[in-house]
This record gives C-alpha cells, sequence and structure tokens, in this order.
C-alpha cells in the first residue's frame, strides 16, 4: 500500500475510463480477482463497453483473444492512484479500482491497472500525465 504522500486525489471510474482508452500502449499489465493480464511486444489491448455499460479490456494477439476482464463499472466507487511498490524504481503507476462501502475501511480492490507513467497535478486536480 502506498503512503499518503504518494497517493492522488481519487478519479471516479469514467475519468479513469476515459484516460485509460487514450493510454492502451501504456499498460504494462491488468487484472482482478479472476485474472491478470500482462503485456508483452506482440500483444494489443483493446478497450470498449458493452450496451449495458459494462466495461471490457481485451489483449489480443493477432486477431486471436488471449485474455479479457469485464468490469462492472456501478461496482467501482473510485480508482486510486500511487507509485507501483512492486516496481519501485520503474516509475510505474498503479491504478486501484475500489468497492464496497463508502467508508474507507469498507473498501475492497474490484481491480487494478499497471501503467508506465505517473501522474501530475494541473489547474489544481491531480491529472494523468503521459
Amino acid at each position: 500500500m502506498a503512503s499518503p504522500e504518494t497517493t492522488t486525489a481519487p478519479l471516479t471510474f469514467d475519468q479513469f475510463w476515459r484516460w485509460l482508452q487514450e493510454h492502451a500502449n501504456c499498460v504494462v499489465r491488468a487484472g482482478t480477482a479472476d485474472a491478470t493480464l500482462f503485456d508483452a511486444e506482440a500483444l494489443h489491448w483493446d478497450f470498449f463497453e458493452e450496451e449495458d455499460g459494462t466495461a471490457v479490456v481485451q489483449v489480443i494477439l493477432g486477431k486471436a483473444l488471449v485474455g479479457e476482464l469485464v468490469l462492472e463499472r456501478e461496482q467501482v466507487l473510485l480508482v486510486q492512484a500511487s507509485p507501483d511498490v512492486e516496481t519501485p524504481n520503474s516509475g510505474q503507476w498503479l491504478f486501484e479500482m475500489m468497492g464496497g462501502g463508502a467508508k474507507k475501511e469498507d473498501r475492497i480492490p474490484m481491480g487494478y491497472f499497471v501503467l508506465a507513467h505517473g501522474m501530475e497535478a494541473q489547474g489544481g486536480h491531480q491529472m494523468l500525465k503521459h
């Protein structure tokens, strides 16, 4: 878990999802309790929404589906970003999707993304940088 000094202001899932779609080439790995997807040179990340609003993340090799994560966006309360503690000198950032109750102690991780870059402040709000 990151310290408060390195954790940014929470994002809504919609804010994060819109930004993530523009940074598909920056994803290092993504996962839920059921599966973890890892990036590789020959793989392509695809992000889309189903008609019911469910967010879908796919990893594709050529035309073959390698793996898929299905994210129930209405269950995600917020997305919390912090430096990835598993790779502290890489500059990678962890984006954790949190669900559960409104109280911090009631929150549970719903999934995560690790991206190759961090965040910076813009206009008084923590925004993501490329």
